[in-house]
């Protein structure tokens, strides 16, 4: 092994074991490093990628098309949510449609933890340590957003932590889904007067001020009774199988 390397070594050692094994203040710093380097890193690789992409393929239109897919991703999230406004507001034949949301692209930079696939660190622009975000994925509720040492913190769906407000079936049967294990989801509290069955959609409720109403969480796998209320076990749409980029509900009115 080349001798100049072992003092470089030792360090990334070092810093490894400072954010592990020390308390949250300096645990932070390490922390806060570490994510800088990995999101430098990734910059850098994507700056690569893009040098390449723009001087040996059509320059202009890639930039176009890398655009277009960008806003279209937002725009949708928007579209979806003025859909389940307009069939809310033709139910009741009296809401009123205001919604103004806003979204953001977050990066995934790694797993918070080794070997558990459900917490991730984000790269995001304007975040507040103060508040949760809704997190979603392709149109579907992946989970929430949290923070940790003041950084952005992503809670995948499958872990116990990740809850928000749901409506189960056709009836709109009122719960709190969380993470169950890696493969399905619990809602929990759902009243016993209102029947859900197995197969039923699982939607976002809107009422948690995380996510609007209508975003499709999963499908009810089995259903129970418990301490006076139903629960279900549902299959999600999202799972965390390699992760790169998220959108993040930073404001819903």
């Amino acid at each position: 092994m080349n001798k100049e390397l072992i003092p470089t070594l030792v360090l990334i050692f070092a810093l490894f074991g400072g954010a592990y094994y020390f308390g949250e203040s300096v645990q932070s710093p390490f922390i806060s490093f570490l994510n800088g380097a990995k999101s430098a890193y990734y910059d850098t690789l994507e700056r690569i990628d893009h040098f390449f992409e723009e001087h040996f393929a059509q320059q202009e239109t890639i930039r176009l098309q890398r655009e277009r897919l960008e806003a279209y991703e937002s725009e949708h999230l928007l579209l979806e949510q003025c859909r389940s406004e307009l069939a809310t507001s033709a139910a009741l034949n009296t809401a009123k449609l205001t919604f103004n949301p806003r979204v953001t692209l977050a990066r995934v930079l790694s797993y918070a933890k080794f070997g558990d696939m459900r917490k991730v660190w984000l790269e995001m622009a304007d975040f507040n340590a103060s508040k949760v975000y809704g997190l979603v994925h392709n149109d579907v509720a992946a989970g929430i957003v949290i923070a940790s040492h003041h950084l952005p913190l992503a809670l995948l769906n499958g872990d116990p932590k990740s809850t928000y407000a749901v409506f189960v079936g056709k009836n709109s049967a009122p719960g709190i889904v969380h993470g169950h294990n890696d493969a399905t989801l619990t809602v929990k509290y759902i009243p016993t007067w209102i029947p859900i069955a197995v197969g039923d959609e699982v939607i976002t409720s809107g009422m948690d001020n995380l996510f609007f109403r209508g975003l499709r969480v999963g499908k009810v796998r089995s259903v129970s009774l418990a301490q006076g209320y139903q629960s279900a076990v549902v299959d999600p749409y999202y799972t965390a199988e390699d992760p790169t980029y998220f959108h993040v509900i930073t404001r819903l009115h």
